[in-house]
């Protein structure tokens, strides 16, 4: 059996921590920012996990 080819997409969007968590970054931060607020914005920096309920399907796009 040939080895798995993660999704590309996937792979670029998504971080594994070193206890095997995954990371992922905020929406909503590409555009229509001036009816933003700044704290809104600098919080969308920010990196937060994946939820449960997507992880088993993230998990399949990244082969883990």
């Amino acid at each position: 059996m040939p080895k798995l080819k993660t999704k590309r997409a996937a792979a670029k969007r998504f971080r594994v921590t070193a206890t095997g968590k995954i990371l992922r970054g905020s929406s909503h931060k590409s555009h229509i920012l001036t009816k933003k607020s700044q704290k809104r914005k600098r919080n969308l920096r920010k990196t937060s996990l994946v939820s449960t309920a997507d992880l088993g399907r993230v998990r399949d796009m990244l082969n883990l």
